[in-house]
């Protein structure tokens, strides 16, 4: 297994991540899309400003998450830092487009109200299946 290969195949072609956060010593875990900057090693996802995980990471920015698969059992999972991005939905627009082309209707109807964050890991965890699972070093 080639796990940059299929960090890559797979961050390219799942569309949706389970984003954990905690605080006060509660779990909380919900489904959001994402893509993936690969200039900048970052996972992207937004959300709106009155969404309870703005709350939350703003107490506690320590997440991890698992990308979703639609077929099988091929996914990744990492921990790693969310912050407020510099750049906003408009910024990225079209990597989000691409990957998911419905979040266009989403951007023009709501793209004012949405905050981009931004998710730094330094390695994933990659499976295929139960004999296919390997770490990789987003350095490498």
């Amino acid at each position: 297994m080639n796990a940059k290969q299929e960090f890559t195949r797979l961050i390219n072609t799942q569309t949706e991540i389970a984003l954990a956060t905690c605080t006060d010593g509660q779990p909380s875990v919900r489904i959001v899309n994402f893509c993936f900057d690969e200039a900048a090693k970052v996972m992207l996802f937004t959300t709106f400003g009155d969404n309870e995980k703005v709350k939350e990471l703003e107490c506690n920015n320590k997440v991890s998450f698992t990308t979703i698969p639609h077929s099988g059992n091929e996914h990744i999972k990492a921990k790693g830092t969310a912050k407020k991005s510099s750049r906003t939905i408009y910024d990225v627009a079209e990597h989000f487009i691409k990957k998911i082309p419905g979040y266009k209707d989403m951007i023009e109807q709501a793209g004012d109200y949405l905050i981009l964050y931004e998710i730094s890991f330094e390695s994933a965890v990659v499976t295929l299946d139960f004999e296919n699972i390997e770490t990789y070093d987003l350095a490498d």
